[in-house]
């Protein structure tokens, strides 16, 4: 469960940080010089091949924390229905305990 929500607040984290990136080259012109990094190299990038690249991430992304958030709510409900069980068998010890010393 606690993985689930720890890559839930990552992938919340990268969204915010592509979302940031989207916005700066929505504000870029056409034809302006973009560089991506990759490794220590700076290589020129199409805006809207960036732009694309990034709207990409951002659905990617997305699509993720539905994924988790799915993971997270079926977790969620096998945790309480475990609390229901052991819920009935601790009041049906209490009630075999209440048993034997009626009858003791």
């Amino acid at each position: 469960y606690q993985k689930h929500v720890n890559l839930r607040q990552q992938l919340d984290a990268q969204l915010n940080e592509n979302s940031l990136v989207k916005e700066e080259l929505d504000r870029v012109e056409d034809g302006a010089n973009v560089f991506k990094m990759i490794g220590p190299v700076l290589v020129k990038q199409d805006v809207t091949e960036a732009k694309q690249n990034v709207q990409k991430r951002i659905d990617y992304i997305n699509g993720e924390i539905k994924r988790h958030e799915g993971a997270i709510k079926d977790l969620e409900k096998k945790q309480e229905s475990q609390r229901e069980a052991l819920s009935k068998l601790q009041q049906q010890l209490q009630q075999q305990q209440v048993k034997a010393a009626a009858r003791s």
